[in-house]
């Protein structure tokens, strides 16, 4: 279609190179060393595109994610026609000149860097077709004018991020749907517990629920990134009650089918303000390191220590940390272990042991004496 041939739109100018022009624009975008370059060097997605959002050249990140084997085939389409967007037939000049390309993030960010000849950033969420099913995609979208030997061109910067939003509204609306079920079950149990204080099933109910919605107010304060979003619900604990939740916790979990706990016999005669929620996450947490680094038949040790004002909570076991991951043990997001996801339990003990309960978390270890980490706090 030429130039200077009109079409309707709902956004977006209808109108697309001529077959002239597009192989010119091709013959641009893949033999000049700044997009050979480009095409090189960028991590993600990048696809060059003319002055009518029509592609021209993309490199092998966006071949790859999005599964296309013969992109020439795919040379004068627009995006959404490219990766198969459900909305790009719809309007009447194809992707971009739809009602539904108003909202489009990607679509936004083109005609806003064309317009205004500058970069546009904007997130676009896409529903696309793949074997005859809709998929939701999601998209950060960057769009950057470039004019190369008088030929307007647009770099357009793709960062595929729909793992990380599926993961997110999932833990958005679980933390807020459990948060909700757990504010009605708290009060609930606290009329039992007070009706029928003399009854432990009634007591321990009472206990959980109150252990739950603490539990929950960390998982969200660590999705926030940080302590700010915790209250602590501070009381008086024993030694032993401490003891007692580590021992239920642990009963039947299936790191103690192959190795022990070994819990004191005895807990010292010491009472301390804290949130016991807390604690015994925190605690939980070392324990649950300390039964993963022993091998099979092997135990893991927890310790009481009162002494100076003072109590201290001491994990041990029997494997020692090498030095160069000893340095960054307490590092938000590094861990040993492969895959996404981790390295939050070390990072929480240190964070919310020092920020929220104002003790000191740390830790000794070494070939002969193997791996103690401790967890003081003040009576």
């Amino acid at each position: 279609m030429e130039d200077k041939d009109k079409v309707e739109t709902h956004f977006a100018p209808a109108e697309r190179a001529s077959e002239e022009q597009l192989r010119a624009h091709v013959a641009k975008a893949t033999s000049h060393p700044v997009i050979d370059g480009l095409m090189n060097v960028a991590s993600g997605m990048l696809a060059v595109l003319n002055e009518h959002r029509q592609v021209v050249a993309v490199n092998e990140t966006f071949l790859r994610i999005l599964g296309l084997e013969d992109w020439e085939k795919d040379l004068g389409l627009r995006l959404g026609e490219v990766i198969g967007c459900v909305h790009a037939e719809k309007g009447p000049g194809g992707c971009g000149t739809s009602e539904f390309c108003i909202t489009c993030g990607a679509a936004v960010a083109m005609v806003a860097s064309l317009g205004m000849n500058k970069p546009a950033e904007e997130t676009c969420a896409a529903t696309v077709q793949r074997n005859g099913k809709n998929v939701d995609l999601y998209f950060r979208v960057r769009s950057f004018p470039i004019t190369l030997d008088d030929t307007r061109l647009l770099l357009l910067f793709l960062q595929d991020c729909t793992q990380q939003q599926h993961w997110a509204a999932i833990e958005r609306a679980f933390v807020h749907d459990v948060n909700n079920t757990v504010s009605a079950l708290l009060p609930v149990s606290e009329m039992v517990a007070e009706r029928y204080h003399d009854d432990n099933v009634a007591q321990h109910v009472r206990r959980l629920a109150l252990r739950l919605t603490q539990e929950i107010a960390a998982q969200r304060a660590m999705l926030q990134g940080g302590v700010d979003g915790y209250r602590p619900l501070f009381y008086d604990v024993s030694a032993g009650e401490v003891v007692d939740e580590i021992r239920a916790a642990f009963a039947n979990h299936a790191l103690t089918a192959a190795r022990s706990l070994a819990l004191p016999a005895t807990a010292p005669e010491a009472s301390l303000e804290t949130d016991l929620s807390l604690v015994v996450r925190i605690l939980g947490n070392m324990i649950t390191n300390a039964l993963e680094a022993t091998a099979d038949g092997g135990e893991a040790r927890l310790a009481i220590e009162s002494a100076d004002g003072f109590v201290t909570f001491s994990v041990w076991n029997r494997a020692a940390i090498a030095p160069d991951v000893a340095r960054r043990v307490f590092q938000r997001n590094f861990s040993t272990k492969r895959g996404v996801g981790r390295g939050l339990g070390t990072w929480m003990m240190k964070v919310f042991g020092e920020q929220v309960l104002g003790g000191t978390v740390d830790f000794i270890t070494s070939e002969d004496e193997g791996t103690t980490f401790r967890l003081r706090l003040k009576c």
